[in-house]
């Protein structure tokens, strides 16, 4: 082999070598920048996603990230995460604050959902024997209220919140409270029904306060989980629990075997 023939082969080996060295690199860097932003989208919980979601785990299984939800909404509500969003990549979300869901009767977001992961079923009623699609059964998050940020807990007369909830008198109502500095005069205290809120942060969007004194949370952060040790006596299935309650159970310790004369004597009860 010629020595020009030898210098053209090593010049290829270097060059096969320097670009097997750069994909290398470059998958490696691919791969924790992306692992960044996993970590990231699964440090934030704190994430509204459209009406009918299911639970969030469930919702990530089923969501395929298809936009579809998005494209269908009129007023532009819901995003589509992207790197940086501290949500998981490619999901629906919406922040209240700059534009809320304006509980669209058709909910064109929800039908469009190719596999689920937006139920219909928990956002439709029974009407004159049909299913029809009801938003007022959409459970988005619950409008909470800081009151140490209200201006209504200051005295200062605000109903914004009120008149901009959609389900007047019932989500959102005015609770009169005597101003016991003043003796005349009444505050007017917004309080959320947490039966009717729908979470669609059209209260989050009308209040006057510079941030938000009124603003929507997840459900699961907002009213948290009641521990199992707990007995709600109109559930059937608690009451199942309550069929043993009041039996007699004796338990037997090294201690009940004796009297207590003797293991007073013998050092107390600290002893054991």
């Amino acid at each position: 082999m010629s020595n020009l023939n030898k210098k053209q082969v090593i010049s290829d080996r270097r060059k096969f070598i320097v670009l097997m060295a750069q994909s290398i690199g470059l998958s490696a860097l691919g791969g924790l920048i992306w692992t960044g932003y996993v970590q990231e989208a699964k440090s934030s919980p704190l994430i509204l996603r459209p009406p009918g979601a299911k639970s969030e785990p469930e919702f990530l299984k089923m969501c395929i990230k298809c936009g579809q939800c998005a494209i269908a909404c009129p007023y532009d509500t819901l995003r589509i995460a992207k790197p940086g969003d501290n949500k998981p990549m490619g999901t629906p979300y919406f922040i209240p604050r700059d534009i809320p869901c304006y509980m669209c009767t058709d909910i064109p977001c929800v039908p469009v959902c190719p596999t689920g992961a937006l139920d219909e079923e928990s956002v439709s009623s029974i009407k004159d024997g049909k299913k029809v699609l009801d938003i007022n059964k959409s459970r988005m998050g619950l409008a909470i209220v800081d009151e140490s940020s209200c201006i209504a807990f200051w005295g200062i007369q605000c109903d914004a919140c009120y008149r901009a909830c959609p389900l007047l008198e019932k989500a959102i109502v005015l609770e009169h409270k005597r101003n016991e500095r003043t003796g005349k005069h009444a505050y007017l205290i917004p309080r959320v029904n947490s039966e009717y809120c729908t979470g669609c942060g059209l209260c989050e969007r009308a209040c006057v306060t510079k941030k938000a004194a009124i603003y929507v949370l997840p459900l699961e952060i907002a009213k948290g989980e009641v521990g199992d040790y707990y007995i709600k006596g109109w559930d059937k299935k608690d009451e199942n629990r309550l069929e043993n309650v009041g039996e007699n159970v004796t338990t037997k310790t090294k201690r009940s075997e004796l009297t207590p004369q003797d293991y007073l004597n013998d050092g107390g009860l600290l002893d054991d």
